[in-house]
């Protein structure tokens, strides 16, 4: 019987992160080096129309560990149904998306299962028979490619946000085990409160679509009115390099990059970037990036689909008015 990769997906409030997908892309990638076999599970409360998405992917069974007890998150009742799960059913690779409910969770499932994890990798090698998983180091300026010392189940591994494409992920027709399970008292020891929201202001840019990123070529502040219309245009949201979240002009929770957040959006236009590594490790996925800078020499234009080298002052305006009169006429 073939080995097994299990892909630990994420929900919450019935509604998968779709970073889930990339994570079942990953597995897929894997699989038809390996000759492994995918297997997906989800862990909550009511989540049988999410078991159905995520049957129609190509998988060889949808895992539904359901019980009321596990409608809030609490990474003690997370680990308790996942070790008897893992423990049971021993796949030899576990693979989840490296979000902020993972950290959580999954070093307490390794210590619990004397296991261990190979965080945040970007991709992975298959060699001689050897599974790697590459890593970032140094803020992205090195990568290494690590592997696990034994050589039996229960390896555990978490894929970057945009480390892989959610669109990638092959579709087919998975059957459904719903698995019943009880988490006895005392088990949890937190109590869960509402979930947490930041400032009105905040935005996950990890989950849009379209994105317009500007950097130190903005000049002022008050050229962000710009790119901010620009972002709208497209519906779309805006974003910044570092230095623009540094001088205050835009919030940290909109900053690109190793300090900030990794998105892979459909679209991405960077206005005035440069692209220092430290911000492309952030935006490097996006599907297809749009670069205007001045600066012909500058790194972004590296990993650009379409680059245009002029003053984005000079850019920015007749696109807008052209984006325009495009809405117009549709």
């Amino acid at each position: 019987m073939a080995d097994t990769i299990l892909v630990l997906v994420e929900q919450q409030q019935a509604k998968l992160n779709r970073v889930s997908f990339e994570t079942i892309a990953a597995a897929q990638a894997i699989a038809k080096d390996t000759g492994w076999q995918v297997e997906i599970a989800v862990v909550g409360s009511g989540i049988e129309a999410i078991a159905q998405e995520l049957a129609a992917k190509k998988a060889s069974k949808v895992y539904a560990i359901e019980s009321p007890q596990l409608a809030v998150y609490t990474s003690d009742a997370y680990v308790y149904v996942l070790k008897e799960f893992l423990a049971g059913k021993q796949p030899k690779l576990v693979l989840m998306p490296h979000t902020y409910q993972v950290r959580d969770f999954a070093p307490s499932l390794a210590l619990a299962l004397g296991k261990t994890v190979i965080p945040d990798a970007i991709g992975y090698k298959y060699e001689n028979g050897k599974l790697l998983f590459t890593r970032q180091m140094f803020q992205g300026k090195f990568a290494a490619d690590v592997s696990f010392a034994d050589s039996g189940n229960l390896w555990m591994a978490t894929f970057q946000n945009a480390a892989f494409r959610g669109d990638q992920a092959e579709a087919g027709t998975a059957p459904i085990e719903t698995i019943n399970v009880t988490v006895p008292d005392g088990v949890v020891r937190v109590q869960a409160h509402e979930i947490f929201k930041e400032a009105k202001q905040a935005v996950d840019l990890s989950q849009s679509e379209v994105i317009v990123a500007v950097g130190r070529g903005i000049k002022e502040q008050k050229n962000l009115a710009m790119a901010e219309e620009l972002a709208k245009l497209l519906g779309g949201d805006i974003a910044a390099s570092r230095p623009i979240c540094d001088s205050g002009w835009l919030p940290l929770d909109r900053q690109i990059g190793s300090s900030g957040q990794t998105i892979a959006p459909k679209l991405y236009i960077g206005l005035g970037i440069s692209g220092a590594i430290q911000h492309i490790v952030g935006m490097k996925g996006s599907r297809t990036i749009i670069a205007i800078n001045k600066d012909a020499e500058a790194p972004i234009f590296e990993i650009a689909d379409v680059g245009v080298v002029a003053n984005l002052f000079d850019i920015v305006p007749p696109l807008m008015e052209e984006i325009k009169k495009a809405k117009a006429g549709a």
